[in-house]
């Protein structure tokens, strides 16, 4: 998107920060934890590190409209999960919110517009 001017360099670099805090707070619900890193015990609790960076996420998420927006929603799946537009597009759908594939990067596009600004103001 940056290659073909829709987002600027401030915005993927926006994008790029939020999707390593979304993989620090192990959000992805398909990852499985490395058992030999701890030892094949269960951690009942998340790590200080991983809450801290769950909290910076959910306050990313909030600021831009909560998860049930189109914004919120659209970080949370695209950028977070790194799935794909068209297949977020169509979770839409599912929803009974149809969005064709030039809604959906057009709020992709807004949404790092707006991830960009909560940077700049941090």
């Amino acid at each position: 998107m940056e290659r073909r001017g829709s987002i600027t360099a401030r915005m993927r670099g926006a994008g790029e920060d939020f999707r390593e805090t979304f993989q620090r707070a192990h959000l992805d619900p398909l990852r499985a934890a490395n058992l030999e890193r701890i030892g094949f015990t269960l951690i009942a609790t998340p790590s200080s590190r991983i809450e801290a960076a769950r909290q910076h996420v959910w306050k990313i998420i909030t600021a831009i409209g909560g998860i049930g927006s189109p914004a919120g929603s659209c970080l949370w799946h695209v950028i977070g999960l790194e799935q794909t537009i068209r297949h977020w597009a169509m979770l839409q759908e599912w929803r009974r919110k149809h969005l064709d594939q030039e809604t959906a990067s057009g709020i992709l596009i807004a949404s790092l517009g707006m991830l960009e600004a909560l940077q700049q103001q941090r």
